[in-house]
């Protein structure tokens, strides 16, 4: 090493490794465009993720990201690394499932409703398929009666599973507070008779929703119940409808409705984890681990 005017010059054949845990929180954070949210995927603080992103920088001498009104973004240099990144991660996780004799194998069907999909999937299925390659995952999407039935049925080893908290058949990951939503300056909760969407008729939520309206003698109607929960989404960012979600679960850009808006008080509602009866295989085992892990942060 020589040091000229300040200049700290390193030899130029000094071993250059790259760090892959560096890379992949390098990865989340291009991914997500936030350093909370990769956090969150990456099982780690917000300052971890920060301090690991400035380290990475100042050991390849350039800056990654810079910051926009969005949140984050790839600089060039950020850019250009972000497809060798991802080659680099997918080679050195097929080297070690290929080396590493006891790597977990074997198949996962996961069932969640559908307002939880955004929540789970990229964050803890991201985070098992790294840890697992070689495990086949499966998802099925549907309403919490509907997947209730397809346990029943074993045509899933586990499922995420909204209700009401007096339920004692699962074991409760998380407790929430079903709300109202609407449009942001929206007018839809005010209309009589009060338009509502509930993604489908067989949402776990419906019983509790029209039970609220029933004892405050509110009128109401159904606006769109086909099992997607986009298109109820957009009902309700076009100020045609409201529904009620968890807390966690409503958009950014929308607005949680109280009792100061003219509605009734909707129930806590809870997120179980149930596995069919008889799996104990070490695939849905695992996977319960993470979804524990990733509900309770």
């Amino acid at each position: 090493m020589l040091k000229v005017s300040g200049i700290i010059v390193h030899n130029a054949g000094m071993s250059r490794n790259l760090d892959i845990d560096l890379l992949r929180t390098f990865m989340a954070v291009a991914d997500h465009g936030s350093m909370t949210a990769a956090a969150n995927a990456r099982y780690l603080t917000q300052s971890a993720v920060s301090q690991q992103i400035k380290r990475f920088e100042d050991m390849l001498g350039s800056t990654l990201f810079e910051r926009n009104r969005r949140g984050l973004r790839l600089t060039p240099p950020g850019e250009r690394l972000l497809t060798k990144a991802r080659r680099i991660l997918a080679l050195n996780d097929d080297i070690w499932s290929e080396m590493t004799a006891d790597a977990l194998q074997g198949k996962v069907r996961l069932g969640l409703p559908y307002d939880l999909v955004s929540v789970i999937t990229v964050p803890v299925l991201k985070a098992y398929a790294e840890a697992y390659p070689l495990v086949e995952v499966s998802l099925m999407c549907a309403s919490s009666p509907e997947l209730t039935t397809a346990l029943d049925r074993r045509e899933v080893d586990l499922v995420l599973l909204e209700e009401e908290v007096d339920s004692d058949q699962a074991e409760y990951s998380l407790v929430e507070q079903l709300v109202w939503i609407g449009a942001r300056n929206g007018g839809a909760h005010l209309k009589t008779p009060l338009p509502v969407s509930m993604v489908a008729e067989t949402c776990a939520f419906r019983p509790a929703v029209l039970s609220a309206l029933g004892h405050q003698a509110r009128p109401w109607r159904t606006v769109f119940e086909n099992g997607n929960i986009e298109a109820t989404m957009a009902m309700v960012r076009a100020d045609l409808a409201i529904t009620a979600l968890l807390t966690s679960t409503v958009p950014a850009d929308l607005r949680i409705l109280t009792a100061d808006d003219g509605l009734p008080d909707l129930p806590q509602f809870s997120i179980g984890l149930h596995i069919a009866k008889g799996s104990v295989a070490s695939p849905v085992s695992e996977m319960a681990k993470y979804i524990r892990a990733g509900l309770t942060g």
